[in-house]
């Protein structure tokens, strides 16, 4: 098997060639970025299938900071829209299946109970907007399908994301204001990696929402982090508005794995569990890139 990750150096991307290790040891990966294949340049990914025939293609290219796409929404809509449309009309060309990842963004975060995935949709973000549009293109030209949402997504590859943004703030500081009034599952990278790494050998085609089990708010994230850091930092609950390393976001988003648990897929780890394997990696492996370690 072929598998092609487009966005390799995100942490998606080297969880997917860390796992692929041992969950598909047989299979050869393609790994690209932008600096090998444009994927909102239709011509550079057609001609990237058409060279390298690829039997799966995983969309881990996105551009996923908040205030980034509020700031650049035709960037946002161009990456995280035009560019999975591109993908998914490569592998209909090439009958090849396509994975992609979003987020529980697509969500308005209004209502206080888990969203599964027969829920109506109503991002609130240009991020959540644009990756929305990415899903519909997906549907709409590529028949082997699978999309993915997910959330609170942490791994190497990233140092933008929460775990690693507080890992880096606790080395210098002696207090942290973190909100309290943000809620989601936060999820190991590896752990979603696996989920893929086996759906992809299935016909098991559509949308599903994969989370690692267990809901907290950022406060409570970040406390765990510290615990498990040892370090001696204070974290003081504050609502968002006053909150470090919190952008603006729907409240609410948890995911429920509703379709996962019918069909009888996949059973994820607990978040605190998947935190404290992915904390041992960190200390115990040392923290580099991802294109030092691939």
């Amino acid at each position: 098997m072929k598998i092609w990750i487009a966005g390799a150096a995100g942490q998606l991307g080297c969880a997917l060639n860390d796992m692929a290790k041992e969950h598909r040891p047989d299979a050869e990966l393609l790994n690209t970025d932008i600096d090998e294949v444009d994927v909102t340049d239709l011509s550079q990914v057609l001609g990237f299938v058409k060279e390298h025939q690829p039997d799966v293609i995983f969309d881990c290219a996105a551009v996923t900071d908040v205030g980034v796409c509020e700031d650049s929404p035709k960037y946002a809509f161009k990456v995280n829209a035009v560019g999975a449309r591109n993908l998914a009309i490569a592998a209909s060309r090439i009958q090849a299946k396509i994975l992609l990842l979003s987020t529980d963004d697509v969500f308005n975060g209004i209502r206080q109970v888990p969203y599964h995935e027969f829920d109506e949709t109503d991002p609130m973000t240009v991020y959540g907007k644009s990756k929305l549009a990415g899903e519909n293109y997906v549907k709409e030209f590529a028949h082997d399908h699978f999309i993915i949402r997910s959330n609170w997504v942490f791994g190497r590859g990233s140092r933008t994301n929460f775990v690693n943004q507080i890992l880096d703030a606790i080395e210098t500081k002696t207090e942290l204001h973190i909100s309290d009034d943000q809620y989601g599952s936060p999820t190991s990278a590896n752990a979603l990696a696996v989920f893929m790494l086996h759906l992809i050998g299935s016909e098991e085609y559509g949308t599903y929402h994969v989370t690692c089990s267990g809901v907290c708010n950022r406060y409570e994230f970040a406390k765990e982090i510290v615990r498990l850091a040892k370090k001696d930092v204070k974290i003081i609950p504050v609502r968002t508005k006053k909150a470090e390393y919190c952008s603006a976001r729907p409240t609410f988003t948890v995911l429920d794995n509703f379709l996962i648990q019918v069909l009888g897929l996949h059973e994820m780890p607990t978040w605190i569990d998947a935190l404290e394997e992915y904390m041992k990696q960190e200390y115990e492996i040392g923290r580099a890139s991802c294109r030092e370690r691939v």
